[in-house]
């Protein structure tokens, strides 16, 4: 499991995400686009170490969670305990599947993998500016 958090550049972060995926080579993907973009990003690779993230003080905005892991919990899950930490955090959803019913438990909008960069980042920009 891996955990990584770089600020993007000296100016300030536009805002501070938690991404979270069990595919390395997608976290560091993902995660490069969205520093690109300005906005501070902690990794993390599956559900225990995104909780551990979690259970810190570090601020965070935004979850952007896998919808889909194999280590038996998913991401509806990991955003409805990331809320009961975090109450006003908000969520986006990445899933290269199709998970019939998601829709309707998700806390926030399900984006398809892959995905496009400018179409990530508009839709972080949405996520953020959503009142919480």
């Amino acid at each position: 499991m891996a955990l990584s958090t770089i600020e993007a550049g000296d100016a300030r972060p536009r805002g501070h995400i938690l991404l979270v995926d069990d595919d390395q080579a997608t976290c560091l993907a993902l995660s490069q686009i969205l520093r690109k973009a300005g906005y501070d990003v902690t990794s993390a690779i599956g559900f225990q170490t995104a909780l551990e993230v979690l259970e810190t003080t570090q601020p965070l905005d935004l979850l952007v969670a896998d919808l889909v892991m194999p280590d038996g919990i998913n991401g509806i899950a990991l955003s409805r305990m990331a809320r009961l930490r975090r109450r006003n955090l908000k969520v986006l959803y990445l899933s290269g599947y199709d998970v019939p019913g998601a829709e309707h438990e998700a806390l926030g909008p399900i984006l398809r993998k892959p995905i496009d960069g400018a179409l990530l980042i508009e839709q972080v920009e949405l996520a953020l500016a959503a009142a919480a």
